[in-house]
């Protein structure tokens, strides 16, 4: 098949598939923004998206659609020319509908079946939204623009064929006619990279060398921030590391903001929420490095002792399966998108996202008693092999989903 994947930051989600189809034969290209400066073995188009500024006033609720949908019509027309000068015609084109690239590719390649990567359908209530009282209560005018920003995303799924999502909590953020559409496929964990070592050891920059065995707290995401849970994170910290006067805290992430607003002040994140605990920390044993190499963070999973993931309900990270594939105590916030994952007890730990005291004596618990989490840390690897495995699980169901609309 002729095989078109879109994506402004390809390869993205299509990391492993796009490799794997060129591998079984078929026609692979991508389309991405020409900003992209990420690499593949797969032959990649560039779009230039030079979309006027918004002015708030004018678009209010029709802000975040107005945005989206210029960025549709900007692909859409790269493939219009794609289309007439050299006569490429897609039996499939797959995209994430995040951006709104994928918006209007049926009305240049109507005869294409187009599938797209739903990830998460923003809603008022239930959610993300008025989920943390620090943030406010979510007055209704934040009700209405978080499912205002729907538009586009509905709309891409109308217009496709199908759609795939990582997780079924996600798939279920989807009203119920929107999500007969979906198929849940995680995107996968390479199991073997991503494996015990107890021999792993990885060098801190300015700080100490962490080796398997150590008493290694570790904390990762993109960013610090709330929607990550970074300020429940840290305000449980100074009560482990007097209990733990031992014990090293690796926090992984940049001072940005992924998700979620921005601090008012100016200031970031990471600094508000650290600013309240440091007079009663350790700052020796409290290590930032920021954003990491991958081979880093394969290194400080190895080394984790106990691995703290929190996230409001919201797209699940890869990095907590990846840190349960590595053999890492996860400790994870209760919330349904980590339930959906770590069953408590059994291949990991829950607490509740806000119970500060909580998360300070079970993180203490697990760096104080190391062999009597063994067997949660095997089965979160065993949970990891039989139901996110890339190689023997996931990459398989995909390939077969998209091979399932061949003409």
């Amino acid at each position: 098949m002729k095989i078109l994947l879109v994506h402004q930051n390809f390869p993205g989600q299509f990391l492993h598939l796009a490799p794997e189809l060129m591998r079984r034969g078929h026609e692979v290209r991508a389309l991405t923004d020409l900003v992209n400066k990420r690499t593949s073995p797969v032959e990649t188009l560039r779009y230039r998206h030079e979309a006027p500024p918004v002015d708030p006033n004018a678009c209010r609720l029709g802000r975040n659609y107005t945005q989206q949908s210029d960025r549709g019509v900007t692909v859409a027309r790269a493939c219009l020319r794609l289309r007439r000068e050299t006569g490429y015609v897609p039996d499939v084109i797959f995209g994430h509908s995040g951006w709104g690239e994928t918006l209007f590719l049926k009305e240049v390649w109507p005869e294409a079946k187009l599938i797209v990567y739903a990830e998460f359908y923003y809603r008022g209530r239930g959610a993300d939204v008025g989920f943390d009282p620090e943030a406010g209560e979510a007055g209704f005018d934040q009700i209405v623009i978080a499912q205002g920003r729907t538009t586009h995303l509905g709309q891409s799924l109308l217009h496709a064929d199908a759609g795939v999502s990582p997780t079924e909590w996600q798939a279920s953020t989807y009203p119920p006619a929107l999500r007969q559409m979906l198929r849940v496929i995680f995107d996968g964990v390479d199991t073997a990279a991503m494996a015990p070592d107890p021999a792993a050891e990885v060098q801190l920059p300015g700080g100490p060398l962490l080796r398997a065995g150590d008493e290694v707290l570790t904390f990762v995401n993109r960013n610090l921030e709330p929607y990550r849970g970074y300020h429940s994170f840290i305000r449980a910290l100074p009560a482990i590391m007097a209990a733990r006067p031992k014990a090293q805290v690796v926090l992984v992430g940049g001072d940005e903001v992924s998700y979620g607003p921005a601090p008012k002040d100016g200031r970031k994140w990471k600094d508000i929420y650290l600013d309240e605990v440091k007079d009663r920390l350790d700052l020796s044993r409290v290590h930032f490095p920021g954003r990491v190499p991958y081979p880093v963070f394969t290194k400080l999973m190895q080394v984790s002792r106990a691995h703290a993931y929190l996230t409001y309900p919201f797209v699940l990270s890869w990095s907590m399966v990846e840190a349960m594939s590595a053999g890492a105590l996860v400790i994870g916030s209760d919330t349904a998108p980590v339930r959906e994952v770590i069953r408590h007890g059994d291949n990991g730990l829950l607490v509740d996202f806000f119970d500060i005291p909580a998360w300070s004596k079970t993180i203490i618990e697990a760096l104080a008693e190391p062999e009597r989490f063994m067997p949660l840390r095997a089965a979160a690897r065993q949970t990891v092999l039989e139901r996110y495995d890339l190689k023997s699980v996931c990459l398989p169901r995909m390939v077969e989903f998209v091979e399932s609309f061949a003409p």
